[in-house]
């Protein structure tokens, strides 16, 4: 062996590594055109007409293309078309289908007819369903029992084809969401609009074969031809056109539904619920829920390019670069499996994630807080380039109180001060400093920012919790709540029916380690009034049974928006919509005659002035009612590094990975700076058992090589 040979295997296994050799994705391209992201839980719909979670549009939303999208870069956000090609027509008609002028007021009308054009030339991504024989016939439509046993994945299907999209497909899905087996969480408010689509749904379920929708007419549906058709809705309903840029609204090709409903594809999970087919500017190409899901550039995609125009301060963050660009610019998108937040951080920061949110654990190593709880990121993160994007969702948390318990409900001024006072008690300021590291803005009222209605400044306070001083809301002192509940019947807190400190129950289904500091923090903020609150734990599937009963006192809850009107945060408290008896989202069975009249005139306006004071009537009621303890609107921090470009973060455009842009060559250059491998070990070890073993080797050496002397 030569002095040299110790060190063969190691170079041969240096030779042998993916470079930098903790790079996790061996076999890649160091500038492969890849965005990287996670997931934290497998979706459980991608089907267009099941799927309603934040994680499931996150994959559809690539791959679906519903007649309408949000204008990336504009704000407040603003409906465009997609595959339209134009926005959507709307005539108004009377009870005879005659055309009404468009100020009619909504009373009067009794149809609203939505008028879809659709752009030409738009075609599927590749599917095997698509495939035709020489006779004419869909050749994967008939699978035997020999072909089927050699099929495990869809990628097993030797060929794929394509279509143009028509109509005709867009019928198709609205007609699913009624499909007795699919379930569609939006069937029932469809039902209440789209005209003809209860009747449907009865056919249906005693039809003796609906795997093909074609055959059913859906009178409130018509196809015109190819690229035309009208949607005829009950009444006056301008919400519809915000559900005209969800999923639910795609087009469906019929040749999906029967290619997934042969026997024995769903036993493989080769399902729509797993193989989405679409038009959009991508498709899933590996569906491995337990490890990795990959999404790659559709092939068939058509012409879509960058938006031309912006703001200032969108030139100013090079968000009109690629203007006019054609879309998508990234290849592929790989979303690996993450369950720990740690791990996901620290590749995050080597580079090998594009983009990052934040945990507790790391939040105060990436964000210094300010004064006035300014966010701006630590000097670790600048020096690598790293940039912070703040948000304000479009949702609202609050702790709810069921109005018809006898304790806590009721709109006598004795109950609704007992409930002023513990929303004053609950300083929500406090648990977004302590728990949320201040990403969170409380809420004074149902709406969220950013939505029409919603009102900022002293104008816009809730006077029954806060004061306006020095140009911010201030919450009204603990003396304040102290004679509020003294008014209310419980001076000090006492009950004066068991003339002990009152006794409160909150229902929630939090039961975690995680959760123990915030439910003791809750139970802190009501013995501050001398009320003792008691928590009675469930899980969630109970949590709601007793939510559906009207059985819980107080509770936890939140509502994300569907779309961006108020009225989606609005009928949360509206009478009509009641959880007990009615089945509907009024979790707090909260009904003022007063609240519910604006509601419902308020509810299918135009965003008028008229329509803008209704909206600030029905808050005031609200707050000063408080069917809820208003909580806070959270507010997302999301980190990403300076190779990942266009990123304008904004409440449901969902569809946003084919705007993004990857530097790949800066990519691959910071990983290689930010991740040299360690090797001095390496070529330590090996010396220190050189040391170690060479006085006994070469003591072993001189033995072999001693003369043996026999005695004479």
């Amino acid at each position: 062996m030569t002095r040299f040979g110790a060190f063969l295997p190691l170079a041969a296994l240096l030779a042998g590594c993916t470079w930098p050799p903790n790079n996790p994705y061996p076999g890649e391209a160091a500038t492969a055109n890849v965005l990287y992201a996670s997931f934290e839980e497998r979706p459980r719909h991608l089907d267009p007409a099941r799927a309603y979670s934040s994680g499931e549009y996150e994959f559809i939303a690539q791959i679906y293309e519903p007649p309408l999208q949000y204008a990336w870069l504009q704000r407040p956000l603003t409906l465009e078309p997609l595959s339209l090609s134009e926005l959507p027509q709307v005539t108004y008609l009377d009870a005879d289908g005659h055309p009404l002028p468009t100020d009619t007021a909504p009373a009067t009308i009794a149809y609203s007819e939505y008028d879809l054009r659709l752009k030409t030339g738009i075609r599927y991504q590749p599917h095997p369903a698509f495939v035709r024989d020489e006779a004419g016939g869909y050749r994967y439509h008939r699978l035997d029992a020999a072909r089927l046993a050699r099929i495990k994945t869809l990628a097993d299907f030797a060929e794929t084809a394509s279509r143009e999209r028509v109509a005709e497909d867009y019928a198709y899905a609205i007609k699913r969401l009624v499909h007795p087996a699919i379930h569609s969480p939006v069937a029932e408010l469809m039902k209440d609009y789209i005209v003809g689509l209860r009747e449907l749904e009865q056919t249906l379920k005693t039809a003796a074969d609906v795997t093909d929708l074609r055959p059913f007419p859906l009178s409130g549906v018509q196809v015109l031809d190819d690229h035309r058709l009208k949607i005829r809705l009950y009444g006056k309903y301008p919400q519809f056109r915000f559900w005209l840029a969800m999923p639910f609204f795609a087009p469906i090709p019929f040749e999906a539904d029967l290619f997934y409903a042969q026997t024995g594809l769903n036993d493989k999970n080769i399902s729509l619920d797993v193989y989405p087919v679409g038009t959009g500017p991508f498709y899933l190409t590996e569906n491995n829920p337990n490890r990795r899901m990959v999404l790659t550039r559709n092939p068939n995609y058509h012409p879509d390019h960058y938006p031309v125009s912006g703001s200032a301060e969108d030139q100013a963050e090079g968000l009109l670069v690629d203007a006019g660009q054609p879309l998508p610019f990234i290849d592929r998108v790989v979303f690996t499996l993450e369950k720990e937040t740690i791990p996901y951080w620290n590749k995050f920061l080597q580079g090998y994630y594009d983009t990052s949110g934040l945990a507790s654990d790391n939040f105060d190593q990436a964000i210094r807080l300010t004064g006035q709880e300014q966010a701006s990121l630590t000097p670790e993160m600048t020096t690598k380039g790293i940039r912070l994007r703040t948000t304000v969702a479009v949702t609202s948390l609050y702790m709810g109180f069921n109005l018809l318990d006898p304790v806590v409900g009721g709109l006598d001024e004795a109950h609704c001060k007992l409930r002023q006072a513990l929303s004053i008690a609950v300083d929500q300021e406090e648990f977004i400093a302590i728990f949320l590291n201040g990403r969170g803005v409380a809420a004074q009222g149902v709406i969220p920012p950013g939505l029409f209605g919603h009102v900022s400044g002293a104008a816009g306070i809730n006077p029954y919790v806060y004061d306006w001083v020095d140009g911010q809301p201030r919450r009204k002192s603990l003396e304040v709540a102290k004679r509020l509940l003294a008014e209310a019947g419980y001076p000090g807190g006492i009950d004066p029916a068991t003339r002990t400190h009152l006794v409160l129950y909150l229902d929630t289904a939090a039961r975690g380690a995680d959760d123990k500091a915030s439910l003791n923090w809750y139970r802190k903020q009501f013995a501050r009034l001398g009320i003792q609150l008691v928590f009675r734990a469930t899980d969630y599937n109970q949590f709601q049974q007793k939510m559906q009963y009207g059985n819980a006192q107080i509770f936890q809850w939140g509502w994300n928006a569907d779309y961006p009107d108020p009225e989606n945060f609005l009928f949360l408290l509206y009478g009509g919509n009641l959880k007990v008896g009615k089945g509907g989202e009024n979790a707090a069975n909260y009904q003022n005659p007063a609240y519910d009249r604006l509601f419902e005139q308020m509810r299918n306006m135009d965003d008028t002035p008229d329509r803008h004071h209704i909206i600030q009537a029905m808050q005031n009621i609200l707050r000063h009612d408080a069917p809820w303890v208003f909580g806070f609107h959270p507010k997302s921090f999301v980190l990403s590094h300076g190779w990942y470009l266009n990123r304008k973060p904004g409440p449901m455009t969902n569809n946003g990975l084919k705007y993004l842009r990857i530097d790949t060559a800066l990519r691959a250059r910071k990983r290689a700076e930010w991740n040299q491998p360690v090797l001095w070990p390496l070529l330590v070890i090996p010396v220190l058992l050189l040391i170690v073993i060479w006085p006994a080797w070469r003591t072993w050496r001189k033995r072999q090589q001693a003369t043996i002397r026999v005695p004479d």
